[in-house]
């Protein structure tokens, strides 16, 4: 069955960085494409960033420029990279698979997503 499984997040101070981890199985990593979620305390799920198979990358406005995704298809890993955390980044992130194999016009609608990790936490404090 499918699995994913987030690792990486911690207590960081504003400006710092933290790498998350997406560990996944049970299905060909490869061909689906994945992004990353979050929901802060008292905030509905919002888009962080996704990436298709091919390596193409949306990102959400808010994160532009300070977080980059990645996949390693070999290792069947998802990366999140985040830089110059900020206090409002302060959230549970998830990462998500693709319902399929398709093409994805918004990688960043949650609804193109039906299989999601436990989530890892990331508290940012100023």
């Amino acid at each position: 069955q499918v699995q994913l499984v987030e690792s990486g997040g911690g207590s960081v101070q504003a400006g710092g960085s933290l790498r998350l981890s997406c560990a996944a199985s049970g299905y060909s990593f490869s061909l689906f494409s994945m992004a990353w979620f979050r929901q802060g305390p008292g905030k509905e799920r919002e888009s962080v960033a996704g990436i298709r198979p091919s390596g193409g990358i949306n990102y959400a406005d808010s994160v532009k420029g300070r977080f980059t995704i990645s996949r390693d298809n070999v290792k069947k890993t998802l990366y999140l990279r985040m830089s110059d955390l900020k206090p409002e980044d302060t959230a549970t992130y998830y990462c998500a698979r693709a319902r399929s194999s398709d093409w994805i016009d918004n990688l960043l609608l949650s609804s193109w997503y039906n299989y999601w990790g436990q989530g890892t936490q990331v508290a940012v404090s100023s």
